[in-house]
This record gives C-alpha cells, structure tokens and sequence, in this order.
C-alpha cells in the first residue's frame, strides 16, 4: 500500500500490472483513467472514489487538474508489484 501522486497536468505511463489487482481510493483531485484494448474506455474518478483494477488489465491516469496534484491510496495485492508492471502501447492494441 502506498500513496500515489499525480502532479498538475501529470500522466502515468500506459501500463498493466502481471497476475495482480489494484485498488485505489482517491484522496484529492479528480482524475480519469483509460483502460482496457486500445485505452478506449474511461472513467472519472474524485475524492472518496473507489477504483479497481483487475489483473493484467492496461490503464493510464490522467490527472484533470492544471492547478492542483491528486492524491490516491493504492494497494496492490503483490509484495513483487513493481518487478510485474508491464509498459502497454495502445496504438498497437488499438
């Protein structure tokens, strides 16, 4: 578990996370995350909000603030999480 920012204007990296879950509770912030084949789903999440995600499933954050970080509690349910973060190409699973 740890607490994951994403600074003004931020982006993650596309990615997905090998045979493990994540679950996040936003803290601060609005931000949406694309997800599965291609990134071509999404969803907005804000303060109080819950999000999973499941096993090898890709995704990317975007913080929609300019001005102001957001903030989220994340746990992954691998003590190995980040020897199995996977970087994803959604052009080539469009």
């Amino acid at each position: 578990m740890h607490i994951v920012v994403i600074p003004p204007g931020g982006v993650a990296q596309a990615h997905s996370h090998q045979d493990f879950e994540t679950a996040i509770y936003v803290l601060e912030g609005r931000v949406e995350t694309r997800y599965g084949p291609g990134l071509h789903r999404s969803v907005v999440s804000e303060a109080g909000d819950f999000l999973f995600i499941p096993p090898d499933v890709p995704h990317q954050a975007f913080n929609l603030s300019s001005t102001e970080p957001a903030r989220a509690i994340v746990a992954r349910n691998d003590a190995d999480e980040q020897e199995r973060v996977l970087p994803y190409d959604p052009a080539a699973d469009g």
